[in-house]
Parts: structure tokens; C-alpha cells; sequence
């Protein structure tokens, strides 16, 4: 029987459960819920199209075709002018197929630290040791570490991948050490900093291991799950409450990107809940839908001229996201070891696809890190940055500044970069002071909003130190690797020639002198970061667990303040940031949330 649709049935008018957002902790909830009671009628509704066996999706070399402006598998949000950002519009990619953001993100197994989760305020039920089982059940591990640190038997492979590039990926970490980080065992166990080799979300056979195909799409398929639906193409504009203020359905239409036709003659449709309304639209999505719905910010909802349910001015408040910066460097690899020959069409992709060719399960990323500062480099932040670091990190020794992501291929725009092999060092701050918003200024869906990313926003101007200091770090590691024959002068800072900052990659010194930046060098660096930093994909915060008083949008059951029947679980309830790539804390959100879920409805017993 078909489970999937383009427009719900006409006999489906009420469902026991509707999911707002087919992404990663939706496909999680659902396919959880599904299996304590089969008989519970449970409706997703995703914005975006199906995902199944789309060769964009299930190969991950292929990862970046997704992001090309007629792929309909990423939405991308645009955020006003900000001036501390060289007055750029900065532009926030995110998943809008099934399977979210794990469908179309670049697939690298990073754990939060222990201490991220035990800093959410303690909250009851969500500290590290709370959270311990649910991280190791979606896992299938196949990697280093200790047995009773990981899971071995859960839907989602981690593993190496079918291909790596291990020259490059032996470059780097040697580098790395060479500069003074360590390599632990497994920078994964919730508390090691340092440098290593990374899993990522790829099976064994090189298939990308999403949330829809891991969770969602075999309940679909085996004969189990009759009352399992997925209506796709189809956009959550509210929830609707009773008068006694508990949600009782959610208006929907269908994307107008993707049923031009339909939007027409259709407008709005109405399904009814019998038990509960859960959103999973994502940090930047989940917040618009209460807005519309009546819940948020009093003063906001005003403006959009939106009758209010609920004041609570947490709603779409406390955006926060990692912050990258991409440094390119030209490279010695040969064609085969990068992923450049792929994304420029240099190599055949139907040829690849044709052979099962290995590269096809390669994401082009095979190390990644967890750093701090040594003491000196703290001081040469300036007064601020070591007051800051003395309060939040010194007393902290798990608590990593920063990570280094090295890609072994172009990461970014290609614009005006000839055909070549490179490698690229993305830098992010994993704490980052800055704050934004996301809300709607009218009631309709088609209504612009009001996004702004905040970035390099802080007080202090900490979050752009952090950056400086980073430059500076992955440029000495990027100078004692033999496999960098120089930066690519359009994705680097220039010095003037006379800076001791100059000519780095000219010189045949070794080892390597610490390179000696002026505080003219330092401007420039600053300047470059303002232009160049963007997102890295890793929103969280929009809707945090919290109490009301603390702008919380959620209690610790993930039930909204102040009605009844609605919950949220996906990254929009983060309250503080993690050390990670975040589609590890999204899949732990889902699996909480579905064990939340059946206990409270008695399921499963």
C-alpha cells in the first residue's frame, strides 16, 4: 500500500499524531513511535520531495549536486544586510527533502563533549550521563574506542567509508602534531580534545547513512507499519488550538516550488490530531510555524498581526550557529585523491556510477579536530578574549575553542578557480558569543522574515578573535604539509610584501618558523573574516529547553510553555552550543524525544 504522497487522501481527515518535518529527528520520532504501537495512526509532513535511492543522496561524493540552485533538496534562507559582516546578506542552506539535513550534509561522525550536555542547565533527564544510551542506540559503530563508549547495533552505520585519501589524511594529522595537538583514541568519548581520523555517517558499502533511509523508509516498506504516512511537497503553515488552548491540527499546503499547480486550487488544508502535534522543522524553520500559530513574542506576533495564544518571547530569540571560514590551498594529490575531479566534471560521474567505483562512499573529509589555545596564544588575544577565557574555558580542560576540518578537495565556491587539486581547512569557533533571531513579520507563509545571523556580533568582538587566532593555526599547518604548494590567492588573505606574513608557502625553511603577524597583518586578517565567514550548517537554539523566565521555549519533556498537545525535537531546543557536527546531537533529540513520547502515551509496554 502507498505511504508516501504528494496530497493526502481525501479519508484522512484526523490522525492520532501529526509530525511536522520530515528531517533527521522526525524520521527518528516517527519510526519509533511506529514501533511501540503500529496501530497509532502517524502522519510526517515533509516540505521537501522524497529522498529514496537519489543517487545525489545515497552517494556521498556526490553531496555537493544538492546545493546547486535547481536541486529542490536544500532551502536556502537568506539573512539581512548586518554591517559587522561587510554589510553582506548572509546566505543559510538547509535541508528540505526527507531525511532533512542527514540527507544532504557532509556525513562526519562528531560527538558533542560530555560537558555540552551536562552545561544545558542540568536539565532533568538531559545530562551527559542521561544521554549515554541514547547516543550509542541509533550506531552501528565500525571504528577505534572503547566497546562501552559506542553502540553496535543501531540503524545508522559509522564507519570509514569505501575510500580515503591517506596520504592527505596522514598530512594533516602529522601536522598537526607537529604543531602540538595530540591524537587520542577516540575523539569521540565525550571528553578528549585533539586531532584525528574521523568516522562518518557511511556504511561499510559507501551508502550515506540518513535518517529516511536508516529509519524512516524500511517502516514504509515492510508491511508493519500500515498507519505510518508521509505526505511530501508540503508546507506546515500552523498548528490550531482548542479553547482550551491544546493543539488539535495543523493547516498545510503544498510547496508552492513544487506543486505550482496545486497551490492554486488547493489553499490550505486542515488535518485533525487526536493525541499530539510534534514540530521538527528545524532551527530555522520551527519558529515561524509557532509565530503563525499564535505562540511567541508577544510584541512580535502584534506586529505580524497574528492573534496571540501564548506569550512566550523565547520563540525564534537565541539563534546560534557555528561560524567557518574556508582557506584553499593548490595541492600536489593526484587527480584520484581529491574530490575536485568530481565536482568540476574533470571525472565522469555516470562512469563512476556505472563501476560502483570506491570514491562514491568518500565525503572528502577524513580528519577533523578538537583544539584550545596554549596560554601565550590566550594573551595575545588581548585583555577581553583572556577574561572571557578565564570565565568560560580555562577551568574547562574538555572544553575545545575550536575545530579544524580539513577537506581534501575545493570546499566553496569554485568562481574564477582554474581545474586543479586542492585541499581546504575549514576553521569554526564551537562556542561562539554572537547571537540571532529568526521570525516572521506577517502572517502569511509568503511573508518575508526577519533573519538575522548575528555572526561576529558579541560585545567584545571575542568571536573574531577566535577567528584570528585560527587563521594563524591552520595556516602553520597548512605550511608544514608537503602536499600544500601554496594558497590559492582569491581564498586567502593578502599581506603586503614587505610583511613578515608574506610569501610563507616560498620559503624552503624547515622546519617551519613560527610566522611573526604585525598588528597591520592582524587588520587584514579581520577584515578577510568579515568578508568571507558563513554558516556552518549547525544551527541550534531557536526554541530552547528552558525555563520561561530564561526565554525557554520547551520543558525537559519538550512540551511547549503554556499549551497543551505540542512538542518540538529537533535542533531549535539546543539551548548552548556542542563541540560536534550536529547531526550526532539531532539523532540523540530524536531518539529522547521518541522515548519521551512513549512513556507519556503509555506505549510499548
Amino acid at each position: 500500500m502507498m505511504a508516501i504522497f504528494t496530497r493526502l487522501p481525501e479519508n484522512i481527515q484526523e490522525v492520532d499524531i501529526v509530525i511536522a518535518g520530515g528531517g533527521t529527528a522526525g524520521c527518528v520520532v516517527a519510526s519509533r513511535i511506529a514501533d511501540a504501537d503500529p496501530k497509532l495512526s502517524i502522519l510526517v509532513i515533509e516540505s521537501g520531495p522524497d529522498n529514496r535511492n537519489e543517487p545525489t543522496v545515497v552517494n556521498p561524493v556526490l553531496w555537493a549536486a544538492n546545493y546547486v540552485p535547481s536541486s529542490p533538496r536544500v532551502f536556502i534562507h537568506k539573512a539581512g544586510k548586518e554591517q559587522q559582516l561587510a554589510d553582506r546578506e548572509c546566505a543559510v542552506a538547509v535541508g528540505n527533502t526527507l531525511g532533512g539535513s542527514s540527507s544532504v550534509n557532509l556525513m562526519m561522525y562528531m560527538r558533542a563533549q560530555g560537558r555540552d550536555y551536562d552545561s544545558w542547565g542540568a536539565t532533568k533527564g538531559w545530562t551527559a550521563n542521561d544521554l549515554w544510551p541514547y547516543l550509542k542506540k541509533f550506531e552501528t559503530y565500525h571504528g577505534y574506542g572503547k566497546k562501552e563508549h559506542h553502540g553496535y547495533d543501531g540503524p545508522v552505520q559509522v564507519s570509514g567509508g569505501t575510500f580515503r585519501s591517506k596520504e592527505a589524511e596522514d598530512s594533516f594529522i602529522s601536522a598537526m602534531k607537529d604543531v602540538g595537538y595530540p591524537e587520542p583514541e577516540d575523539l569521540q568519548d565525550l571528553q578528549s580534545t585533539g586531532v584525528s581520523r574521523i568516522r562518518k555517517y557511511v556504511s561499510p558499502e559507501g551508502q550515506r547513512q540518513d535518517a529516511a533511509h536508516t529509519y524512516l523508509h524500511p517502516r514504509l516498506e515492510d508491511g508493519r507499519h500500515p498507519n505510518l504516512r508521509v505526505l511530501v511537497k508540503s508546507q506546515v503553515v500552523r498548528v490550531t488550538f482548542d479553547g482550551d488552548g491544546r493543539a488539535s491540527g495543523v493547516e498545510f499546503r503544498p510547496n508552492p516550488a513544487m506543486q505550482p499547480d496545486l497551490i492554486e486550487g488547493l489553499g490550505t488544508t486542515s488535518v485533525k490530531v487526536r493525541k499530539m502535534v510534534l514540530l521538527s522543522c528545524g532551527t530555522l524553520g520551527t519558529p515561524s510555524i509557532l509565530e503563525r500559530s499564535g505562540v511567541g513574542d508577544a510584541k512580535i506576533l502584534k506586529q505580524a498581526r497574528i492573534p496571540e495564544i501564548v506569550d512566550l518571547p523565547g520563540v525564534g530569540h537565541d539563534y546560534q550557529d557555528h561560524n567557518i571560514v574556508l582557506y584553499v590551498y593548490k595541492s600536489n594529490l593526484p587527480l584520484e585523491a581529491t574530490t575536485d575531479g568530481v565536482h568540476t566534471g574533470q571525472v565522469d560521474v555516470k562512469s563512476l556510477l556505472a563501476s560502483k567505483a570506491k570514491i562514491l562512499g568518500w565525503n572528502g573529509i577524513d580528519a577533523s579536530s578538537k583544539i584550545r589555545p596554549t596560554p601565550s596564544e590566550v594573551d595575545a588575544l588581548g585583555p577581553e578574549f583572556r577574561k572571557a577565557w578565564d570565565k568560560d574555558f580555562k577551568d574547562s580542560p574538555s572544553k575545545p575553542l575550536a575545530s579544524i576540518i580539513f577537506a581534501t578537495g575545493l570546499l566553496g565556491d569554485r568562481t574564477n578557480i582554474p581545474p586543479g587539486q586542492y585541499v581546504t581547512m575549514g576553521v569554526y569557533t564551537t562556542y561562539p558569543y554572537s547571537r540571532g533571531h529568526m521570525h516572521i513579520t506577517g502572517p502569511d507563509m509568503d511573508d518575508p522574515l526577519d533573519f538575522k545571523t548575528g555572526y561576529l556580533s558579541d560585545q567584545h568582538g571575542l568571536d573574531l578573535k577566535m577567528q584570528l587566532w585560527l587563521y594563524k593555526v591552520q595556516r602553520d599547518v597548512a605550511s608544514r604539509m608537503a602536499i600544500c604548494q601554496g594558497e590559492v590567492s582569491s581564498r586567502n588573505p593578502t599581506f603586503p610584501p614587505e610583511s613578515k606574513a608574506s610569501g610563507v608557502f616560498e620559503s624552503d625553511a624547515s622546519p617551519r618558523e613560527k610566522i611573526d603577524y604585525s598588528p597591520e597583518d592582524d587588520a587584514i586578517i579581520e577584515d578577510w573574516v568579515r568578508h568571507r565567514m558563513t554558516t556552518c550548517w549547525h544551527g541550534v537554539g531557536t526554541c530552547k529547553m528552558a525555563p520561561r523566565e530564561q526565554l525557554g521555549v520547551v520543558d525537559e519533556s519538550l512540551s511547549v510553555h503554556g499549551v497543551k498537545g505540542l512538542k518540538i525535537a529537533d535542533l531549535s531546543i539546543v539551548p548552548e552550543n556542542v563541540c560536534a557536527n550536529t547531526m550526532n546531537t539531532a539523532l540523540m533529540i530524536g531518539e529522547k524525544a521518541a522515548d519521551i513520547i512513549i512513556q507519556e502515551l503509555g506505549l510499548g509496554h
